[in-house]
């Protein structure tokens, strides 16, 4: 699929770590020990061809290394260590600036960004795109925290990104990835500083210890559904929210609530389960502002929390489910209050609760968010022309701002026959017919 000409590891500026002889560590806490079993974080952005490229690179290679100064956990390297009295494992970051993985690629077909750009369904080279595919978090002991492939294609590049789950949630890798592309266009300083100190409810009791065993941890498969991509405009999702609120008799339901439960009714529509059959919806939530005090909106790191709500398959799609459903989402979000999330947090290792790998067929989950700065990342040459998921997990949903003010792309995961179905379904693709 393509072709690799380079690799290399990018150091951050060696003055920033101070003293090399003792280098920082960073213990994590159950927000970022809950992704120990899934694999690393790969987002991408599409462009149109930059003027010399080579020049590009290079550039980009040493604007990259000027970012890691601010970031050093992802210039360190993750440790477990393995406590034999109690069977225990704990892990931390090691900020010893061992370097990121930069990767310099070139596709060996004729792939143009045409290919990418419009394209119902993600084209199978897009997966080779991202560095670190199929790689698990707690793997990364011998893997770097971040990796970065640039990918020339016929008349334009793709940069490829695989973040560590344990090192910083979907926010905070947008956060790194809007300030390199800062930095690479040439700005002198960073418009929003990361905040590198950890949250932790019993700051005395580190590192946390908990149970776990790599070889009870199932394999990934190469995931065998497809991705398909829906488009959402300013007025659709302002249509679909009005409905929602009206069914539910409240103004309380956001636009994005209504809209996902407009895509949960859709897909359990034409999955055409069984009308008793309890279906779930998995919601990953911003924790920054919800615990007290609330951290800094500059946290790096993970602050996320997974909440799931379940439904009768026939009472969501019974005339008024869309209100209902929407409704039992946004009572489910507002009952993650501070008290909530610290109960969930001493329970954690009792036993320790991760995310899951892979989907069921009566669950369907939300990853990202269209609050993310996608379409502001120009690293010199222009802005993005789109921006991709490498990750591939059926039933989840990738959420990310359109390309126009107020829209949002779905990039949905799940077997061919079910997005066919979707992508014909009147109902769901009729702007006039909800």
């Amino acid at each position: 699929m393509v072709d690799i000409i380079s690799t290399s590891s990018i150091q951050a500026e060696s003055d920033v770590f101070g003293d090399s002889s003792s280098p920082k560590i960073i213990q994590l806490n159950p927000w970022d020990l809950t992704s120990m079993t899934v694999e690393t974080n790969r987002k991408g952005l599409l462009f149109k061809n930059p003027i010399n490229i080579e020049h590009q690179i290079q550039h980009l290679k040493q604007s990259l290394s000027s970012t890691l100064a601010f970031f050093p956990p992802l210039a360190g390297r993750l440790v477990i260590l393995q406590h034999d009295e109690d069977n225990t494992i704990s892990s931390h970051i090691l900020c010893n600036n061992a370097g990121a993985l930069f990767v310099h690629a070139v596709v060996s077909d004729n792939t143009c960004v045409s290919d990418i750009l419009h394209s119902k369904y993600f084209p199978p080279v897009l997966h080779s795109f991202f560095p670190l595919s199929g790689v698990k978090n707690f793997e990364c002991t011998s893997h770097p925290l971040l990796a970065v492939q640039i990918t020339e294609l016929v008349d334009g590049i793709f940069i490829g990104i695989s973040m560590n789950h344990l090192v910083a949630d979907g926010k905070s890798l947008w956060h790194f990835i809007n300030s390199w592309a800062e930095l690479s266009r040439g700005c002198d300083v960073l418009s929003k500083l990361p905040s590198l100190e950890r949250w932790f409810l019993h700051p005395n009791r580190l590192p946390i210890r908990f149970p776990f065993n790599e070889d009870q941890i199932e394999k990934s498969e190469d995931c065998t559904n497809y991705k398909r991509l829906f488009h959402f405009t300013k007025e659709k999702i302002a249509k679909i929210k009005s409905k929602a609120n009206l069914e539910a008799g409240t103004d309380k339901i956001s636009s994005l609530q209504a809209l996902l439960t407009y895509l949960w009714r859709t897909v359990i529509r034409n999955q055409q389960l069984d009308p008793e059959k309890e279906c779930n919806y998995g919601l990953v939530m911003d924790l920054r502002e919800r615990i007290v005090p609330p951290l800094p909106d500059n946290y790096f790191g993970n602050a996320v929390t997974f909440g799931v709500i379940g439904i009768k398959a026939e009472e969501l799609l019974l005339e008024g489910g869309l209100g209902k459903g929407a409704l039992e989402m946004h009572k489910m979000i507002a009952s993650y209050s501070d008290e909530k999330l610290k109960i969930l947090y001493k329970s954690w290792v009792r036993p320790p609760s991760m995310f899951e790998s892979g989907g069921v067929s009566n669950m369907l989950g939300t990853s990202s968010s269209p609050r993310f700065n996608v379409y502001g990342n120009d690293f010199g040459w222009g802005k993005p022309l789109a921006v991709r998921s490498g990750n591939s997990m059926n039933g989840i949903t990738t959420l990310f701002a359109g390309a126009e003010e107020g829209s949002i792309d779905l990039t949905l995961c799940l077997p061919y026959k079910v997005l066919e179905a979707i992508g014909n379904d009147p109902q769901f693709m009729d702007p006039f017919s909800i």
